[in-house]
């Protein structure tokens, strides 16, 4: 295993890249109760055109595969549902799907290895029917036009169809009833086959473990698959620019919602992370609860608590949303990009920068206090190429010199939509 142990925190990484292809990581903690672990395969909503592995023609599925996958993997041929299984066991479980991967993963403080035997069972033994898939349609189209109704859902969701034209972000992770129709065990069987050979997965776990221990444990429960080899991931050409700057809905909501949206260009490998902090930063200096817009908007009675703030990547797609509630959402979005211009024209406070990054700083320790936060980061990190002790490491070099850089590279006018839900 490689050691990759980070002194500034005193946090310690043991990593191996086994021999079917997957990664495993190892996060030990002394004298902690809480185990957690997660298993990841680099397959999410986004990738519904691929070429599989030794073959040559191009495969198109329907929206929503992924996410359906996901929720099929608990049913068992013997008649149980694996969730169940580990819920009876004392342990806490779940799985979720996000735009580039999928994750199964559970925590406990007692009976971890008889859970860790039905969890590694399950993941690896998917069990498909016509009956089963056909039940699952009007679970997950139920799920569907629940989701419809919610107006935080609704408000990010136009956010990002205003923004893209093509990219398959822009679509609900769940697809569309008329999508998850033309699911089929047969596509479901294709998709597992493809995106769960261990080539394209990762597990974390994070606990009082001796790492040697824990790896021999995972490894004694795998399947024997051998290594697919990589998978031609196919995406439309996305323009640069925006559809549209601005979209409304009405819906039932005591007060508007509204998301801002700020499309960017995904930054290369080496400066992901560096981009990353840089933005969070810029953020709340624009925005953050101790930021001078803030206070002014505040004072005005337009918001009355500080917005979301995130800014959310792939190899393939990167955006900014900002997300909250506004009396006058339209009056907030000026007053946001005037702010941005502000900034561009006198230029960013180096102390005020200084006093931001440091508060971030803090942010990223204190998510290594949780071994489930700290698990989920390194997972997801991982997909997007990232260890995720480099935003420890890198944070130091950021200075207002490279942020007023990013913020003329990004926050770009004609890219900065404006979605709002509000009371007809």
């Amino acid at each position: 295993m490689q050691l990759i142990e980070n002194l500034k925190i005193e946090e310690k990484l043991y990593k191996e890249k086994l021999e079917n292809g997957m990664t495993v990581m190892i996060i030990p903690r002394k004298n902690t109760q809480k185990k957690y672990i997660i298993w990841g395969t680099h397959y999410g909503s986004n990738e519904s055109k691929f070429i599989v592995p030794g073959e040559t023609e191009a495969l198109e599925v329907p929206k929503g595969v992924a996410h359906f996958l996901e929720h099929k993997m608990f049913e068992q041929e013997n008649g149980k549902n694996s969730l169940d299984v580990l819920t009876a066991l004392g342990v806490e479980a779940n799985a979720y799907t996000t735009n580039d991967h999928t994750a199964y993963l559970f925590e406990s403080t007692d009976k971890f290895y008889e859970a860790l035997d039905e969890f590694m069972d399950y993941v690896q033994h998917p069990y498909f029917t016509d009956q089963n898939v056909e039940k699952e349609k009007g679970i997950i189209g139920q799920e569907i036009m629940m989701y419809n109704d919610y107006p935080e859902w609704k408000v990010y969701l136009n956010t990002l169809e205003a923004m893209y034209y093509y990219h398959p972000v822009k679509l609900d992770i769940t697809g569309t009833i008329e999508t998850i129709s033309h699911i089929n065990k047969e596509i479901l069987y294709k998709c597992y086959n493809t995106f769960y050979n261990p080539s394209n997965m990762a597990l974390v776990v994070c606990g009082d473990f001796e790492p040697e221990k824990i790896l021999e444990e995972i490894k004694k429960r795998l399947v024997s698959k051998d290594s697919l080899g990589e998978i031609k991931r196919i995406y439309p050409d996305e323009p640069n620019e925006v559809v549209k700057n601005y979209v409304e809905q009405n819906m039932e909501v005591s007060m508007p919602l509204f998301t801002i949206g700020i499309k960017d260009i995904p930054a290369e490998k080496k400066e992901k992370v560096k981009k990353h902090i840089a933005i969070e930063i810029l953020l709340n200096m624009i925005l953050g609860r101790s930021s001078r817009l803030y206070k002014d908007l505040y004072n005005k009675g337009l918001i009355f608590a500080q917005p979301s703030l995130e800014y959310e990547f792939t190899d393939g797609y990167a955006h900014i949303l900002i997300t909250g509630q506004a009396t006058d959402p339209n009056q907030l979005f000026e007053e946001f990009k005037k702010e941005i211009q502000n900034l561009k024209q006198n230029g960013l406070d180096q102390k005020e920068f200084d006093r931001i990054k440091k508060f971030i700083y803090g942010g990223y320790v204190k998510e290594y206090n949780d071994v489930a936060e700290t698990s989920r980061m390194f997972l997801a990190d991982f997909f997007k190429g990232i260890n995720s002790f480099d935003y420890i490491d890198e944070i130091s070099s950021i200075n207002a010199e490279y942020g007023m850089q990013i913020l003329k590279q990004t926050f770009i006018d004609k890219n900065i939509v404006l979605s709002i839900v509000k009371k007809s």
